[in-house]
């Protein structure tokens, strides 16, 4: 009995969370703040490609038993929308994050930070291009204000350090990556009828496959993967965290409010990396991190409210 009650509870808990846009969303930046200094950290052991590859097919391979009934029963509608599931895979995760991590060979993590903070505006974009969607003046001055507490944090409060930023190509790199990102997350509208688990099996398996070419080229021109334990950890993290729970809740996200009002959760990720380094690497609490914060906040509360 207590069994079944145990069962019952979690099942309840999960369909609660599944049906918390803004949890799921806040979650799914925490996870990317993570991937963003993660990706910069390895950037000299593990090439761009392989570790794409390595963090779509590790997802894949743990996330599998899970979806197979699910991909059985889905399967008429895989092949039915098979061209428009290949789009999302290759937006949304070949060419997004093999791009994003090749450019964070050659940027810091601030600035890879300070990009990310331009991806509600692009989503905004496509939104209007695909679909003709306006932003409200309500969204416009959320999405403003919390970039303004983006533009605080990252800068650390001072104009000197935001005119000090100096960019480069793999910071180009990153503006392409966000803008193909934000094309993804815009599309989602179309997305098929079918259950998560088959979508984003389906999603990170075809991104996986699409990068074979290149890794091999990749491989073939001398850069190999250095497999070490920061390596290592570094795989269970991506594989898991930024792909497989990050992807799930961020789908669930936009399906629940639209791509728009999902997009100014895109600012919690500077301030979720500040904060990383905050409680693990021992930087201290500033006034600006207050600032930033709040107006980050404050953004994403008029940006989503209806």
């Amino acid at each position: 009995m207590t069994r079944g009650v145990r069962i019952e509870n979690r099942s309840t808990a999960r369909v609660w969370l599944f049906d918390q846009p803004y949890l799921l969303l806040s979650l799914s930046s925490l996870f990317w703040a993570g991937n963003v200094v993660l990706g910069r950290f390895v950037a000299g052991h593990i090439p761009p490609i392989a570790l794409s590859f390595i963090r779509w097919s590790g997802a894949v391979a743990l996330l599998l038993p899970f979806a197979a009934r699910h991909l059985i029963r889905d399967w008429p509608v895989i092949r039915k929308q098979a061209c428009l599931l290949a789009f999302l895979a290759l937006t949304g995760f070949s060419a997004y994050n093999t791009m994003a991590y090749y450019g964070l060979q050659f940027t810091t993590a601030i600035n890879g930070l300070l990009l990310q903070s331009v991806t509600p505006l692009f989503v905004a974009l496509w939104t209007f291009v695909l679909f003709r969607d306006r932003l409200t003046l309500r969204q416009a001055c959320g999405i403003c204000t919390s970039l303004t507490g983006v533009l605080v944090i990252v800068c650390r409060g001072s104009l000197d350090v935001l005119f000090a930023v100096a960019f480069n190509r793999g910071d180009l790199w990153i503006v392409i990556a966000l803008l193909i990102y934000a094309l993804y997350t815009a599309m989602l509208r179309k997305r098929p009828l079918m259950h998560p688990l088959s979508f984003l099996t389906v999603g990170m398996g075809l991104g996986a496959v699409f990068l074979v070419p290149a890794m091999i080229l990749e491989i073939a021109g001398g850069r190999n993967v250095t497999f070490d334990t920061e390596s290592v950890l570094s795989f269970v993290y991506i594989c898991i965290f930024p792909s497989l729970l990050g992807y799930l809740f961020l789908n669930r996200g936009i399906e629940l409010v639209g791509a728009n009002r999902a997009a100014p959760f895109m600012h919690l990720v500077p301030v979720f990396g500040s904060v990383l380094a905050i409680v693990l690497l021992g930087e201290r609490f500033e006034l600006f991190h207050a600032v930033g914060y709040a107006l980050v906040f404050a953004g994403i509360t008029v940006a989503t409210r209806k």
